[in-house]
Parts: structure tokens; C-alpha cells; sequence
């Protein structure tokens, strides 16, 4: 999720924005909210349901959800026949490097609020990798489920290789981060590497 999240962020989620849940198979109780497009969510992982993942939300139930060669989102919305783009601005070259290659950073529009996205513009789209159907960068997204992806879209495992999230797996929204601690990344302390070299509090609030 960088650069929205780092390694060494501790993350507030609030559990009942989706709704209240049964603890054991994850039936909705009462319903307080559904997730919306741009969301920062926390959700059992399909695949393997004891470990949590974070992602974004794309697409939301009814969608269909293209990702182009050139590495946009476009999305045409249940109900309509026009896929729209979703805004980027901001392209630049960011700080942040992924095998040697310094990463593009751009600020992309999907909610209400902006966010950050990377892309490495050495590595091809893994389109052989997309599921259900290899090479074709298009999903529909089915009533009671949701398609996410990282923000880091070259370094993400998300709904583009295992499939869509199911609105029972969801535990709540990312909302802001409480401490950031930073760990010596050229290992040239005398601490153990999981021993935190100091707080970023300029990354303490919330999350877009």
C-alpha cells in the first residue's frame, strides 16, 4: 500500500463502519454503512481467511472494472454504458525505489479525497497472471462483493489475481494511523532490524 502506508505504521480501524458482525461466520447483524469507492479497507483474506489484508476499494457491486495497458483505472459504473477514467495528476518521479528502479508517483481520484499511487514503468502489466480470465484486464464485479487493489500497483497482489472480496470478509475502514515507527533501512545499526530507530510523526493522522 505505499505510499499511502508504510512499514512501522500502527493503523486505526473502525470495525463497525460496514456493520456488525457475527464473530464466527462473519453474518451481518446490523448494517451501519457500506464500504465506498476509495475506501482503505480491511478484509479477511479470500484465499486464506485467518490472515487480514489491506487494500483500496475500486469497484464496488455492479461495476466493471477495466485496467488498461498504460496502467489506469477505468471503470463504468452499474447502470451506465460509458467507462470513465479515474482522474490522475501530478505525475512525478517519487522517492521510493522497487529492485533498483526509482518508482512514479502520481495522485490518483477515485473518492472524495485524492490519493497517492506508484508505478515501476519498467515492469509490463502481468496481465497472464489476472483472474478468472488470463490477458484480459477486465472484471464485473457481482452483487455483495467488492474488487480492491493496492496503491502500489506493481508490488500488489490484489483482486487482479484472486478474485473479488465478499462483503462478509470485510472487518472495517482504515481511517488513521496512531504511531509510525521507523526501522534502520541500511542496516548499519547496532540494534536488531525489527527494533524501531525512531517515530515519523509527521505520518501520524489520517488516511486518504
Amino acid at each position: 500500500m505505499m505510499p499511502t502506508l508504510l512499514v512501522g505504521d500502527f493503523i486505526l480501524v473502525e470495525k463497525f463502519a460496514y456493520g456488525l458482525k457475527d464473530p464466527v461466520f462473519r453474518h451481518q447483524l446490523i448494517e451501519t454503512g457500506e464500504p465506498e469507492r476509495g475506501d482503505v479497507v480491511v478484509f479477511k483474506y479470500p484465499p486464506q481467511p485467518s490472515v487480514d489484508f489491506i487494500k483500496r476499494v475500486i469497484g464496488l457491486p455492479g461495476d466493471t472494472v477495466r485496467y488498461t495497458e498504460d496502467k489506469r483505472i477505468c471503470i463504468e459504473k452499474k447502470g451506465e454504458s460509458t467507462c470513465e477514467f479515474v482522474p490522475v495528476d501530478n505525475v512525478h518521479q517519487s522517492r521510493f525505489t522497487q529492485r533498483g528502479v526509482n518508482l512514479i508517483q502520481a495522485e490518483e481520484m477515485l473518492g472524495k479525497e485524492p490519493h497517492e499511487i506508484l508505478v515501476n514503468p519498467y515492469i509490463p502489466n502481468q496481465t497472464g497472471q489476472y483472474y478468472p480470465t488470463p490477458g484480459l484486464g477486465e472484471w464485473v464485479v457481482p452483487e455483495g462483493e467488492y474488487f480492491v487493489m493496492g496503491d502500489n500497483r506493481d508490488n500488489s497482489k490484489d483482486s487482479r489475481f484472486w478474485g473479488f472480496v465478499p462483503e462478509e470478509n470485510l472487518v472495517g475502514k482504515a481511517v488513521g494511523i496512531w504511531i509510525s515507527f521507523e526501522f534502520d533501512e541500511q542496516g548499519d545499526s547496532f540494534l536488531p532490524s525489527w527494533v524501531p530507530v525512531g517515530v515519523r510523526f509527521n505520518r501520524i493522522g489520517g488516511i486518504d
